[in-house]
């Protein structure tokens, strides 16, 4: 019989760790919960959450340094759950190796398709040992350096291929402009992202049916990317 997921949830605020362990559990996910950056290290070293959901803003060390620490050792989803929405502290996040970003005050059915989005991943990253990534309607076969959309071959450059691959791996996911900039070319300053937007407009031509209204290669304004796989 198979185990429900387990969720660490990492805030101070009372109100909104009783509201999520009761909208959780009734959903079928067990829950651990923390009400700083400390304990939340200490329980996701020792208990291996499949999840964990976390506020940036802590009592004793922030949800980005908490973030920071927990990417050394572990690929474990992190959704940061916050009151803060600006740009800066989204990419600030998701550089730092969050895998979503939500503000609060949030929706229930939002958070919960986020936590499926999250444990899917989870599970392809796990999995996907061989050289073959299946992303929706595109395979990309590394050892072969070919890539498919809807099993015809893409005539792609290096580049594109190697954006493509990348952006296929972390399905469903938001990448931001400096982290994917420093897979596919090595580091570059941020002022290259017109660089970065010049090769998107390209692999949309190719595998979008509309490129002026891209379904598969979505833009996060002020972001960065999300490769789509579904509703």
């Amino acid at each position: 019989m198979e185990k429900d997921p387990l969720i660490l949830l990492i805030d101070d605020e009372p109100q909104i760790l009783r509201a999520l362990k009761t909208i959780l559990t009734a959903n079928h996910f067990n829950i651990l919960s923390a009400v700083n950056g400390e304990q939340g290290l200490a329980l996701a070293a020792a208990q291996a959450p499949d999840v964990i959901i976390l506020d940036l803003s802590l009592p004793d060390i922030n949800g980005f340094e908490v973030c920071q620490k927990i990417r050394e050792w572990s690929s474990v989803p992190i959704i940061i759950l916050s009151v803060r929405d600006s740009e800066k502290d989204k990419v600030t996040a998701l550089d730092m190796g969050a895998d979503d970003y939500l503000t609060k005050p949030f929706g229930i059915e939002e958070l919960l398709a986020r936590i499926r989005v999250a444990l899917r991943h989870s599970e392809n990253t796990l999995g996907n040992k061989e050289s073959v990534i299946h992303a929706g309607p595109v395979t990309v076969d590394l050892a072969r350096h070919v890539a498919l959309m809807n099993s015809e071959e893409l005539k792609l450059t290096a580049t594109e291929f190697k954006l493509l691959a990348y952006l296929a791996a972390h399905a469903d996911r938001v990448l931001t402009h400096q982290v994917i900039m420093n897979h596919v070319w090595g580091f570059v300053e941020s002022d290259h992202i017109e660089y970065l937007r010049v090769y998107i407009g390209q692999l949309r031509k190719k595998i979008e049916k509309n490129p002026d209204d891209p379904q598969i290669i979505l833009t996060d304004a002020g972001i960065g990317y999300r490769f789509k796989t579904g509703d």
